[in-house]
């Protein structure tokens, strides 16, 4: 029997092989030093053969690392990125909310911060700006990512397998007429996006709006937020756009960035 045990209600919908995969790794986390198969099978309480090819199977995901000799086992660097992308995740709404307000301030534009659930993005922060012409655009709604710049750059942080298998099967709905219509015109759009590090986008989500947007990256360098100030194309000075509002949407974005331990 397991020595890592919590209280469960119900054991009903349990994946035991998962199961006692974390387990296992609940175990070296705890005790923060190498450990052996021996070492493992008798804590566990589980057949070696068992033991064993839970370890080869979380070191070929990443989560585990073997030592040079093949003999001791310790957590591997996908563990970290998991708890770095969870605590970006909880952290980059309270770290980045004075940024975002600071950014509508200086733009007169009504700014947001957004992150990706699925094929949506979802707007967590909404900053009014001084511009008669606001966002209707509020905490909680959502948009479909493939037609947003924002939500294009939180896709250009997937893999391009992963990209396809997020969108298999899926028609992509336009939001206005220069929305990507398929996954490689996506591919495409997102490729831009992160060869340039913002996008201006006239019209792309809603005719007549404009958007101006960069990325947020963790501290391992992973895409997790979008900023943007938005709003109809009357709010903007145009002779600004790739001038002063492109650089302040680019400080706040390095800004809240840099907050999450993202080193450029």
């Amino acid at each position: 029997m397991s020595t890592i045990n919590k209280p469960r209600t119900s054991k009903r919908y349990h994946v035991p092989g998962l199961e006692r995969g974390l387990d296992l790794l609940e175990l070296l986390s705890a005790d923060r030093q190498p450990a052996t198969v021996a070492d493992l099978t008798r804590r566990l309480g589980l057949p070696r053969s068992s033991v064993f090819r839970l370890l080869h199977t979380l070191e070929d995901k990443g989560y585990l690392q073997v030592d040079p000799t093949g003999k001791t086992f310790v957590l591997g660097a996908r563990v970290l990125q998991l708890g770095y992308q969870f605590l970006a995740s909880r952290d980059v709404v309270q770290l980045a909310r004075g940024d975002i307000e600071a950014l509508a301030r200086t733009t007169g534009i009504s700014a947001h911060l957004v992150v990706r659930d699925g094929r949506d993005i979802v707007y967590v922060l909404h900053a009014l700006g001084s511009s008669t012409f606001v966002s209707n655009l509020g905490i909680g709604d959502r948009l479909p990512a493939h037609a947003t710049p924002t939500g294009q750059f939180l896709l250009s942080d997937l893999a391009p397998d992963e990209l396809a298998r997020l969108y298999r099967g899926v028609k992509l709905e336009p939001t206005s007429p220069l929305s990507p219509k398929n996954v490689p015109a996506l591919t495409k759009v997102i490729a831009t996006a992160a060869a340039t590090g913002y996008l201006v986008s006239l019209g792309a989500v809603h005719r007549g709006g404009m958007t101006i947007a960069a990325p947020v990256r963790d501290a391992g360098g992973h895409v997790i937020a979008g900023i943007d100030i938005s709003g109809p194309d009357d709010a903007f000075d145009r002779r600004e756009v790739h001038g002063r509002y492109k650089k302040a949407v680019l400080a706040a974005a390095a800004t809240i960035s840099a907050r999450l331990g993202f080193v450029a």
